[in-house]
């Protein structure tokens, strides 16, 4: 074998190297890694978990009912203040019976004041008489309106000693709403903080739930690289599945406003030295994305 054969191997290795070399350093503009907009969900109310239906990597759904929090005390609590105002009003007057006595009265001294009118038109009576049935009408009258008013206010200020009492009626079916455990948006279920029969409290973590049908790519670009790049801009997204790469459509939704220093992941100090603006890429996720894998920017040309 000639010497130029023997060293077709060596040069077609070469050849493979650099251009293995060169598609990678310019095969993408930017890379970075996936995130997600996480919401940590906190308890609400106090008590032991009865029931809590979450599980690591399950998916769930907006405004799913999953478990909820011990509610006898509020329950009692709740059922002792509506003793409670059953026996304030159990206090208000009965005007009806009250005012009847006085009604039947003024009902009498009426009839009997037209007997006296048609017997004055006879002669047969006095107008003294007439007079007095007036004044005794007119007092009754006055007597009937002051009672009234007496079992009115006696009435108002019963049903007024009320209001505290069902505004803290109001206090504990709030806090019982708040016992059942709703989530708040559809997403899967990342971290999961508490279990069944712990106690809980208001402000303690639940759950830490991610919507991940959207995954976000916080990318990082030069200064130089700016210009080529606005909001809504359609860019490629590669991924290594660790068979070759595989290409996502991305959109291009926040540029940062202020450079700042490569992050520390960049490997060589010359690179961690340069300043970078950071932007975030929309990209649909097929299910192979997941958070914290490394993505690689392609710029559109505009």
């Amino acid at each position: 074998m000639s010497n130029s054969f023997k060293f077709l191997p060596i040069v077609f290795v070469l050849l493979l190297t650099f251009s293995a070399c060169k598609n990678s350093s310019n095969d993408f503009d930017a890379s970075g890694n996936f995130e997600a907009e996480e919401t940590i969900v906190s308890s609400e109310a106090t008590g032991r978990v009865v029931e809590f239906a979450v599980a690591e990597g399950q998916q769930l759904k907006a405004n799913e009912v999953i478990g909820y929090i011990d509610t006898t005390q509020l329950f009692l609590r709740k059922k002792q203040l509506t003793y409670s105002m059953r026996a304030v009003l159990a206090k208000q007057p009965d005007m009806s019976s009250q005012l009847a006595t006085i009604k039947e009265q003024i009902t009498t001294a009426e009839f009997e004041k037209k007997r006296i009118e048609n017997l004055l038109k006879s002669d047969a009576a006095t107008q003294k008489q007439l007079d007095d049935l007036n004044a005794q009408l007119a007092f009754l009258q006055k007597q009937y309106n002051a009672t009234k008013s007496s079992l009115s206010i006696t009435s108002r200020s019963l049903q007024s000693e009320t209001l505290p009492l069902k505004a803290q009626v109001d206090q504990l079916n709030d806090q019982i709403k708040k016992s059942i455990l709703v989530n708040p948006l559809s997403g899967t279920v990342l971290t999961k903080y508490v279990e069944k029969d712990e106690v809980t409290a208001p402000g303690k973590a639940l759950y830490k739930i991610a919507n991940l049908e959207t995954m976000t790519l916080r990318a990082y670009l030069t200064g130089t690289q700016l210009p080529q790049i606005k909001l809504g801009q359609s860019v490629n997204v590669l991924v290594d599945d660790g068979k070759g790469t595989k290409s996502y459509s991305g959109t291009i939704a926040w540029i940062s406003d202020k450079a700042e220093f490569t992050p520390k992941t960049i490997q060589t100090k010359e690179e961690r030295a340069n300043l970078v603006y950071a932007v975030k890429i929309t990209v649909k996720n097929d299910g192979y994305l997941k958070l914290g894998m490394y993505g690689d920017v392609k710029l559109n040309k505009q």
